[in-house]
């Protein structure tokens, strides 16, 4: 996998270019949080487990994961309802999956399949399931056919989503990007 930059943590970053898992788990808890900190989370639970094997978070009791996600510093501002959806990413990357995430994106058919398998799990509604295929698309080369045309706006160049983040100035102009959208849409409504 490419070497990606999207924390600001030399670790972090090196968890996310090595661990498909954990790419996916900040895509997860990229809400109602700071991104950079969102996708330090698999780093923040290998340090915690010592791993980051689907099957076995899958089979975690939930009060236990709880208690390590919610261990300071937390995986999230919300650890409680984010332990349950990294839980429930992992059955289900378990269970289709056969724990190898990386099918999630090697056997999809289409940029379309490819949106619809994201869509499938826990916490990833429309928007945020077409920010991790343009993810996997502008950093990793994954590019079904029709990937475009899924991911809509999310495939232009500029900075619109943690997919366009490659260093410390790529973010600040992600998140210069995202507060003009919200102002707009607070003006507008």
């Amino acid at each position: 996998m490419p070497s990606l930059h999207i924390t600001g943590d030399e670790a972090a970053d090196k968890l996310l270019s090595e661990d498909p898992f954990a790419l996916l788990l900040g895509m997860a808890l990229d809400q109602q949080y700071r991104m950079e900190d969102a996708f330090k989370g698999g780093h923040k639970l290998v340090t915690r487990l010592g791993h980051l094997d689907p099957a076995k978070i899958a089979e975690m009791d939930p009060e236990e994961f709880k208690t390590i996600a919610s261990t300071p510093p937390a995986i999230h501002r919300f650890p409680g309802s984010m332990s349950a959806k990294v839980q429930g990413i992992a059955a289900i990357v378990t269970s289709e999956y056969g724990g190898d995430v990386t099918r999630l994106w090697t056997e999809a058919a289409s940029g379309k399949d490819l949106l619809k398998r994201v869509q499938a799990l826990p916490g990833f509604g429309k928007q945020k399931a077409q920010i991790f295929v343009s993810l996997l698309a502008k950093q990793l080369g994954v590019r079904p056919e029709g990937w475009q045309e899924a991911v809509g706006d999310y495939a232009l160049d500029g900075y619109r989503s943690v997919a366009d983040v490659v260093d410390v100035d790529s973010l600040q102009k992600v998140r210069d990007y995202k507060q003009q959208k919200k102002a707009a849409a607070k003006a507008a409504g």
